[in-house]
């Protein structure tokens, strides 16, 4: 809890994308979800987009480049 709040008073991110994502450890249990969330945070902090956001971003680019 105390690191959730240490980076949303530091990072330059939206406070909304880190607290949803800080939600998500704190409220799972399962160690994939603590995981991905851990994951997703840093990736969020790194480059200011989700891992969800980085997919879809990569499947649209390739589906252009089909057509």
């Amino acid at each position: 809890m105390l690191l959730t709040v240490l980076v949303i008073l530091t990072s330059s991110c939206t406070n909304f994308a880190i607290l949803s994502s800080g939600a998500g450890i704190v409220v799972s249990n399962n160690i994939y979800a603590r995981a991905y969330g851990g994951i997703d945070m840093l990736t969020i902090i790194n480059t200011e987009k989700d891992i969800k956001t980085h997919i879809y971003r990569s499947l649209k680019k390739e589906e252009d480049e089909r057509q």
